[in-house]
């Protein structure tokens, strides 16, 4: 089981009714009351698609003076430098001004920093080169808000700044020509959570003029929504609108490099969602940023020659291949010092080598976070100076974490979810005792526990078709705030399994009722989940369409599998059973038969339960499946029940049942024997049975 905790959404069946009267499909009558769209009115605002961006760039602060002073530099024929980030965001907004730019005439080059040579953000020597180079203006996309020291640099260089980004603002913001953020606390632009490409997408729409902007968003909301996506930005508002339209367009793109790589990742004759996006183009055009490379990305996006652009995608996608090992090997190293931290150090995990590749710690950092369920912080060290990547989990503010601790920091930014920051090697001990401080006060002292959210628990499996499936789709685009629906299927039997892809992944059969589905684990095995063919589950999945060899069906992508905590109709009987012995309700002989262990019983459950004392919870039913199948002989999950009752009534150990978790815990101070045939359940059921007491069991 991946998450501890599963939180199963309720939803109105009255309101999914009336969705599905009102021509609404089932699946997506269900998400949308389970979400709160409870009524035909809301359906419709909801699943809306605005087709113009909804606010005048120049409501955003000091848009005005940066299209002023670009204009300005157009038309004298100045040499403008477009400095962009490394990551997805950074790389499709600095192709986009970039190609904007140059179709005014400009004498525009781009500047993407190297991640592991240059760092994050400004720096004074690649301004130094580019002013060398003839440049008179700068303009950042995704970066420079925290720039103060180098905006001076650029003054002392006589080079002008403009600064366009989207990442959280300091108190005290560079002194440039223009400083272009909707983060900014003078700035009345009504939406703050644009990405840097959706700020720079905005400048171009300024520089453009209202007459150019239909024409200007139908040809950039591609990479704009490339960005926004892969930014993992709230997806409401004007990024809805972004990311619609460029889904629209993606294919249809002006750009051959975006066709080269669609082509390149089998997605060229596909309906791309924002799944392929953030699952399959994203990953690509980050690896190059990831491995050194960012400039090959904005290469290919930029470039019209075809031949170039079948080139660069494939070495794009070798990039992506070459990531990959290298994260698999960094997580297994990072997994293998968590394990050498001392308990009040896992509040927030803070890690660093010197080996590992500092374009892929960050990454590293989302998938340690998601499996310890706290926020994460990888240090790349080098001569003493450390580069972290951050993540957040459940909610932890990383921005407002760091600025706690600026004092130990040498420089730091980002946002709520995700940031970074450079640290001597000598203060990383320090940094990590106040920040496991600041995660532990958070979550109240408690480690935050891994939850999984289900919008909808699927009662009606006949109904999940092809066409409902399908029609998903009016739910996209997918993003923070409108997350892909997770289903779940409560008490499903697992018909087959087999390890598939070198044992890497996990293929299932499913049945729910008379209905079967197949389904793909993806990095999971038989041995590693512990459960068999024939096994009642819970499992939770996202819902896709299977297409292989011109067949198309219906696919679970799982999420999590777990033992079912929801009881058969056997079990059922044998909990009410239980609950009748324990309350002290009428039995009849036959039931009592059923329900008395034996001698032998009671030792394999002893032995079984001792293995699961300690005071740690588990789910419930599962747990007493699994000592029913080591008590084993007849009515094995009957008299596991008994026989616990028995236990605790005896002292030997404690049972606490909350919800669907089950904690047994030893009781303290054991000592000697102690005879369960002196237990009023075991003399109950004896005397049902007209048995003679003859000692204990």
């Amino acid at each position: 089981m991946k998450y501890m905790r599963w939180r199963c959404g309720r939803c109105d069946r009255q309101a999914v009714e009336q969705l599905m009267d009102a021509g609404y499909p089932y699946l997506v009558s269900s998400v949308l009351a389970a979400r709160g769209v409870d009524t035909v009115e809301k359906a419709n605002v909801f699943l809306e698609r605005e087709t113009r961006l909804a606010y005048s760039p120049f409501l955003m602060q000091d848009m005005d003076k940066a299209v002023a002073r670009i204009s300005a530099a157009i038309a004298a024929g100045e040499k403008i430098a477009v400095f962009g980030d490394y990551d997805v965001d950074g790389i499709t907004a600095t192709v986009l001004l970039v190609d904007y730019l140059r179709s005014r005439g400009a004498d525009c080059v781009k500047y993407i920093p190297r991640r592991v040579e240059d760092g994050y953000g400004l720096g004074q020597e690649p301004m130094r080169h580019l002013r060398e180079q003839g440049v008179d203006l700068l303009i950042t996309v995704d970066c420079g808000i925290t720039g103060v020291e180098e905006a001076e640099y650029a003054k002392s260089l006589g080079l002008d700044l403009i600064i366009t980004d989207h990442h959280e603002c300091k108190d005290v913001l560079p002194d440039a020509a223009a400083v272009v953020d909707p983060h900014r606390s003078d700035c009345a632009y009504p939406f703050k959570q644009l990405a840097g490409v959706g700020v720079a997408l905005k400048l171009v729409l300024a520089l453009g003029g209202e007459s150019q902007e239909d024409k200007l968003f139908a040809r950039y909301c591609t990479l704009a929504a490339i960005g926004t996506v892969a930014d993992v930005m709230q997806m409401s508002d004007e990024n809805r609108t972004i990311v619609s339209r460029g889904l629209k367009a993606i294919r249809s793109s002006d750009f051959l490099g975006l066709q080269a790589l669609l082509k390149e990742t089998g997605l060229l004759d596909k309906e791309v969602t924002s799944i392929q996006i953030g699952f399959v183009l994203a990953p690509r055009i980050n690896a190059a940023g990831r491995m050194g490379e960012a400039e090959l990305a904005a290469d290919l996006l930029l470039t019209d020659d075809p031949n170039q652009a079948e080139k660069l995608a494939r070495q794009l996608c070798q990039l992506n291949r070459e990531r990959q090992l290298v994260e698999q090997e960094i997580f297994a190293q990072a997994v293998e010092q968590i394990e050498t931290l001392p308990k009040n150090e896992r509040s927030a995990l803070v890690l660093s080598s010197e080996a590992w590749h500092q374009g892929v710690v960050g990454i590293v950092a989302s998938r340690l976070a998601e499996k310890f369920s706290c926020p994460s912080f990888m240090i790349h060290l080098s001569g003493g100076l450390g580069k972290c990547s951050c993540r957040s989990y459940g909610g932890f503010n990383l921005f407002a974490a760091l600025e706690s601790c600026s004092d130990l920091l040498e420089g730091f930014g980002g946002h709520e979810l995700a940031a970074g920051f450079t640290i001597r090697e000598e203060n990383i001990p320090a940094f990590r005792r106040r920040i496991n401080r600041c995660a532990s006060d958070f979550a109240g002292g408690e480690k935050p526990v891994s939850s999984l959210e289900i919008d909808v628990v699927l009662r009606r499996p006949e109904l999940v078709t092809l066409e409902e499936v399908g029609a998903l789709r009016l739910l996209e685009p997918y993003g923070a705030g409108n997350n892909r629906p997770v289903f779940c299927f409560l008490g499903a039997k697992i018909e087959s399994m087999q390890n598939v892809g070198q044992n890497r992944h996990l293929k299932l059969r499913l049945s729910r009722g008379k209905h079967i589905f197949d389904a793909i684990y993806f990095s999971a095995t038989r041995e590693g989940c512990g459960l068999e063919a024939g096994d009642r589950v819970d499992a939770a999945f996202y819902l896709q369409i299977n297409e292989f060899r011109g067949s198309r069906t219906v696919q679970l992508q799982i999420i999590d599998l777990r033992g079912s905590v929801s009881p058969s109709a056997r079990e059922q009987v044998c909990l009410d059973l239980a609950d009748r012995l324990r309350s002290g309700g009428d039995l009849t002989p036959q039931e009592a038969a059923r329900m008395l262990p034996g001698r032998d019983q009671f030792v394999r459950l002893w032995q079984a339960a001792s293995r699961l004392t300690g005071g740690a919870g588990c789910d419930r039913l599962p747990a007493l499946r699994r000592l029913a199948g080591a008590v084993g002989g007849a009515e094995p999950f009957l008299r596991t029940l008994v026989g616990l009752l028995v236990f605790a009534e005896r002292g030997l150990v404690t049972l606490e049942a909350e919800e669907d978790r089950l904690t047994i815990a030893p009781a303290a101070n054991l000592r000697g024997k102690v005879d369960l045939g002196e237990s009023p359940y075991v003399r109950r059921l004896r005397q049902i049975l007209g048995i003679q007491e003859k000692g204990g069991v």
